[in-house]
């Protein structure tokens, strides 16, 4: 029974892990990547639809992406809502599709994206740790329970530490890898 409890913590921390590179690829660094589009929403015969659901995205060159509705008349709307989503870039309509020029970034944009990623790391640590937390309280309930010894219970916080020290690593790691991505010129 504890050792199925590791085993849920543990696919927990890796599902933070999971979420926090998404979020990491929603960020821009010094290329283009049709990840950064994914948070935009069009609404789509009334109902609000990603971007990427309703057209093709592709990066024809390192800076600049181009979006494809499948259906033309999307063109329009799929523009204002790059407009209204606020990405600091000016969408080119050209009739069949849109197209995203994105601008070099400059040392303020690179510092505001490190700053961005370093608050999404920090979360995914508090995540890791409310993860442990709520383990070893378990763990507590079940040796107040008689359910396992004393000692069985310094054993699985020390597994659980363990864990929570090999995520945090990851965080760590993922973290000084996308900041040398957007840093890099």
């Amino acid at each position: 029974m504890p050792e199925m409890i590791l085993l849920e913590a543990e696919e927990k921390m890796e599902h933070t892990i999971t979420s926090l590179h998404h979020d990491f690829s929603t960020v821009r660094s010094g290329r283009a990547n049709p990840k950064m589009l994914e948070r935009i929403s069009i609404e789509y015969y009334g109902v609000d639809t990603p971007i990427n659901q309703v057209a093709s995205i592709s990066v024809p060159e390192a800076t600049q992406i181009y979006i494809k509705p499948y259906d033309k008349s999307l063109v329009a709307i799929i523009e204002k809502g790059i407009f209204a989503a606020n990405l600091g870039v000016t969408p080119t309509n050209d009739g069949i599709g849109i197209r995203i020029n994105l601008p070099p970034m400059t040392e303020t944009n690179r510092k505001d994206s490190v700053k961005a990623i370093h608050k999404m790391a920090e979360d995914s640590k508090v995540s890791i740790r409310n993860i442990r937390r709520d383990i070893i309280s378990h763990f507590k309930k079940m040796e107040k329970a008689s359910e396992i010894t004393e000692d069985d219970l310094k054993y699985y916080q020390d597994e659980v530490q363990k864990l929570t020290d090999k995520f945090t690593s990851n965080i760590d790691d993922a973290f000084k890898q996308k900041e040398k991505d957007i840093m890099s010129i």
